[in-house]
């Protein structure tokens, strides 16, 4: 396959060399003359682990060229990759000329060109770069979108100093596009490496490089708090957090990353607000921390919102204990709920399957009984008596198959708090909680 190569900074040289090193015919573009010079000259542009071996031996080979001539390179390749730099500005956002400029180059390439293009987006962009980018490219080009050619968003993901390791062995490679010939292309270059290719929308490939580096900016900060907290107490924090990391099942791992409802139960926040105790009583500064409990309230208030903006009063709520498959009612953020709802004067009831008020014991029905005195009037034994005595039902637990065929016949509305299965619910009236 012939590639271009827009952008011979850190993405656009590591690509340019793996590509190559893969049989691919390469031409760089950049304006930079320097740049240009280096890679004609079989030498790399950035200091990188094995690059300056990958950019030497494949110009040896005439796999690798450069030029600042974006028309000629246009016209000799089938897909151009930007790979410019996206640098941030005072207000947050970013700069994005380099990228709309590039899409303006390519556009002047393709003017004068026939056949099929594909255009690859490598650079860090925000949502809805990939549609500006699209009508750029049809406004000075003349040409159609998905007639004559395509604009993948395909996000990087390099480190400094391990970029070749990560381009040849991540674990992903994330794809989003709007035309199918031209996602079966792109996989067809990038097969050769390591990593699973993932096709998704275009909006969700232009967000996810941000979201990726905000956990890992969270981890990195959380696990400095954490480690404040230890000398503190004079406890090794490295230790701390090899225990930490040794549990794959829950705390390293995909546990708990689902989209939904706030956290509640008896432990997160005891435990929670049990570490936040220790760094106060040690006057340890721990801003992220101290945040998780005001984030998971503002989640649970997003749920009161957004029930009162229905303007129904007679609310049903299909699961009522912390977690479904357990009785236990001890902060439970559903009990919150419907405790707050009954204080504004709405009409709740509920059911949960797996709750018996006969056999609730201990801390467990102390708890109801203080903050649901009257839970004996709010649950119901059926779902069914739920459905019928109310205009909008809040789906905290994901039903069964038993309760998806009633609440298939439900003449309400519904609000999704853990992303139901649609097409068994046709043609109900259903809004997810953030989605």
């Amino acid at each position: 396959m012939k590639i271009s190569i827009f952008g011979l900074g850190y993405v656009g040289c590591v690509s340019l060399g793996l590509l190559a090193n893969k049989g691919h015919k390469l031409i760089g573009v950049d304006i930079n003359k320097f740049k240009v010079d280096l890679i004609n000259a079989g030498k790399p542009t950035i200091i990188e682990k094995d690059i300056d071996q990958i950019i030497a031996k494949n110009h040896a080979k005439g796999n690798i060229s450069a030029t600042s001539d974006y028309i000629t390179a246009v016209k000799n390749t089938d897909i151009s990759f930007i790979c410019v730099g996206t640098p941030p500005l005072p207000t947050g956002h970013l700069n994005l000329e380099y990228v709309f400029e590039t899409s303006r180059e390519i556009a002047e390439g393709l003017r004068e060109k026939n056949g099929f293009h594909i255009v690859v987006i490598r650079s860090t962009v925000f949502p809805g770069t990939n549609k500006k980018v699209g009508k750029i490219i049809e406004q000075v080009s003349g040409k159609k979108r998905n007639i004559d050619f395509s604009v993948i968003s395909n996000p990087e993901f390099l480190r400094e100093g391990s970029a070749v390791e990560d381009f040849c062995n991540h674990p992903l490679t994330v794809l989003g596009s709007d035309n199918d010939y031209a996602i079966e292309i792109l996989s067809s270059i990038y097969k050769d490496f390591t990593s699973s290719i993932v096709r998704t929308t275009i909006e969700a490939a232009e967000l996810i490089k941000y979201v990726n580096n905000t956990f890992h900016a969270l981890k990195i900060a959380f696990t400095n708090e954490v480690s404040n907290i230890c000398k503190a107490l004079d406890i090794d924090p490295f230790e701390v957090m090899r225990l930490f990391k040794m549990d794959t099942k829950l705390n390293i791992s995909t546990a708990y990353l689902n989209p939904g409802m706030a956290y509640g139960g008896s432990c997160l926040p005891k435990d929670l607000k049990g570490l936040v105790t220790i760094a106060h009583d040690h006057y340890i500064n721990t801003p992220i921390i101290n945040a998780i409990e005001i984030s998971n309230t503002i989640q649970k208030l997003k749920v009161l919102d957004l029930i009162e903006r229905k303007r129904k009063r007679k609310i049903g709520i299909l699961g009522l204990a912390f977690k479904k498959g357990t009785d236990d009612l001890r902060f439970s953020q559903y009990v919150s709920v419907v405790e707050t709802l009954i204080g504004k004067g709405y009409s709740v009831v509920a059911y949960d399957k797996f709750v018996n008020l006969a056999k609730l014991i201990g801390g467990n029905k102390s708890f109801i009984e203080q903050h649901l005195p009257h839970i004996s009037m709010i649950l119901k034994d059926e779902l069914d008596e739920v459905l019928h005595q109310s205009e909008l039902c809040i789906i905290a637990h994901q039903p069964d198959d038993d309760e998806y065929e009633k609440l298939s016949k439900y003449k309400g509305e519904i609000i999704d708090l853990v992303r139901v299965d649609k097409s068994r619910l046709n043609g109900l009236k259903i809004e997810g909680l953030s989605w």
